[in-house]
């Protein structure tokens, strides 16, 4: 399949274009970002096809997108998209953009059984297809885009359709179309987090494990590096990576001497940031330990003898059923919903009803088996 396809950059174009769209009853989504090359993220390419061609909307040249928000959001045209979470997110971020009838064809993927997921992968196996990810991790942001960042674009969202048709009927085959419609509903929900005024080391994977002195300095690297990042429009990690910022926390050198001695950071690194970086070290190393920030924990409850039997009776049974289904056990019900369903023990239909977290299909497939399972478990 060749991909015909338009470039849409000018707002009379794009008008005449959403107008069309809102007589599909099936449409392919795609986006392109800039995450890699800039502080602030933003969607930089609008990939929308049909059956017949691709339509490639560049938002960076037209700046109202308010006329594809109807689109989007009428439940009578279903959109495809193949890992919709990020997409989902960035298009309400960027454009306020709700998402209705949805298809992720990822998530279809995994319901299926399917270990290897990634698009490339998918239409490789399902229709022979080999895509070029030569333009992947690309700046999508640069204009004018390359003809062949175009044309990859365009083929990126061309086979969506086709794609979504055949994993429908396979899901159909399974008795599973329901469950991932209704995964799908749920997913085209989500949101963008919103930055809260609350310390960055909050987000920052192994903060827990430090002391409330290490914590000091680390969110002072932390907010250093977010200054910068935004003073120079660059993404984080090509500031300093997380590593670094972790060895660094660790060991707290407190001149410049000693930071360079234990090289953790490049002669580039030590030139342009290394004296403001000691110097936050050392600005945090005297805040008063009644200041110091304290690492919230979050209160785990102690399970029970009772429960702990519950769980891997539940666990056993959902390991055994999730082998015979072929998936991964985890999609079926995660540890913390087979925390919750211990801890409540149903017994009948209407106690599972009050279990939070558990989806309808859930419910209605194995609602049953779960209270014959834990019928005779303490």
């Amino acid at each position: 399949m060749e991909a015909n396809y338009q470039f849409i950059e000018i707002g009379s174009e794009f008008e005449k274009i959403a107008r069309s769209l809102e007589n599909e009853k099936i449409i392919a989504v795609d986006l392109e970002s800039d995450s890699l090359y800039h502080f602030k993220e933003k969607v930089c390419l609008i990939q929308m096809a049909t059956k017949r061609n691709s339509i490639l909307i560049d938002p960076l040249q037209i700046r109202n997108l308010s006329s594809i928000k109807p689109l989007f959001s009428n439940q009578n045209i279903k959109k495809i998209f193949h890992g919709a979470d990020y997409d989902i997110r960035s298009l309400y971020r960027d454009f306020k953009i709700k998402v209705n009838n949805l298809f992720d064809t990822e998530l279809a993927c995994r319901f299926l059984g399917i270990k290897e997921t990634g698009l490339e992968a998918v239409l490789k196996n399902f229709f022979r297809i080999s895509l070029n990810k030569k333009y992947q991790k690309k700046d999508w942001s640069i204009r004018p885009l390359l003809q062949e960042m175009i044309y990859y674009a365009a083929r990126d969202v061309i086979y969506l359709v086709s794609l979504a048709e055949v994993l429908e009927k396979e899901l159909d085959k399974k008795g599973r179309l329901s469950w991932v419609l209704e995964e799908c509903d749920l997913l085209s929900k989500v949101r963008p987090v919103l930055s809260r005024d609350e310390p960055l080391f909050l987000k920052f994977r192994g903060a827990g494990n430090f002391n409330s002195q290490s914590l000091a300095v680390l969110e002072a690297l932390l907010q250093f590096r977010k200054k910068i990042g935004e003073k120079k429009d660059k993404p984080l990690f090509k500031i300093l990576g997380n590593s670094a910022l972790m060895k660094i926390t660790t060991t707290k050198p407190v001149t410049l001497r000693s930071l360079k001695g234990k090289k953790i950071l490049s002669e580039r690194q030590i030139s342009m940031y290394g004296s403001a970086l000691v110097e936050a070290i050392n600005t945090a190393m005297k805040i008063p330990e009644k200041d110091l920030p304290v690492y919230p924990r979050k209160k785990v409850s102690v399970m029970t003898y009772r429960v702990k039997e519950r769980m891997k009776t539940l666990k056993e049974w959902r390991d055994k059923r999730a082998k015979e289904l072929e998936i991964d056990p985890a999609l079926l019900f995660n540890k913390e919903l087979l925390r919750s369903i211990a801890t409540q023990k149903p017994c009948d239909k209407k106690s599972l009803e009050t279990i939070k977290g558990m989806k309808n299909w859930q419910k209605r497939e194995f609602g049953r088996e779960i209270i014959a399972t834990l019928k005779d478990v303490l």
